[in-house]
């Protein structure tokens, strides 16, 4: 099973990070953290990487109704995503599956949630603009 939902598109990194903040934000999620993967890297193991950035998104409706359900689901929150560089205008997004992440809970209630919430995702995903695959680009 893929355990994230994905596409590439034709954008700066900075455009590619405005535009999935304001996709989340139309889905209802707020992003609580943000961390530069490409900044850390050098700073802590003085390599470069491209440029890869983490956005920790969390839909506090979906993530009070899990908490409800299964006090240990902190652990998976919140939901990740990536935007990372692939060359020079050609950015990868991807986000974490939920329904993936939860198979491992037995719980009936977080599988409708979870459900849910990848829907959402999809939607922030499927939004972005201008996938590459209709540059002829991959």
């Amino acid at each position: 099973m893929k355990y994230y939902i994905s596409k590439k598109i034709d954008a700066t990194f900075e455009q590619a990070i405005d535009e999935v903040k304001e996709a989340l934000a139309i889905q209802g999620f707020g992003v609580l953290s943000e961390i530069n993967m490409h900044e850390k890297l050098k700073e802590k193991l003085d390599v470069d990487f491209r440029r890869y950035t983490i956005l920790g998104a969390c839909n506090p409706v979906y993530a009070y109704k899990a908490l409800q359900s299964e006090d240990k689901i902190g652990t998976m929150l919140p939901c990740n995503i990536i935007i990372q560089e692939l060359r020079k205008n050609v950015i990868e997004v991807a986000a974490i599956d939920p329904i993936a992440s939860m198979i491992a809970i037995e719980n009936p209630k977080l599988a409708k949630l979870s459900a849910e919430v990848k829907g959402k995702l999809e939607k922030v995903i499927e939004s972005l603009h201008s996938g590459v695959e209709s540059f002829g680009l991959v």
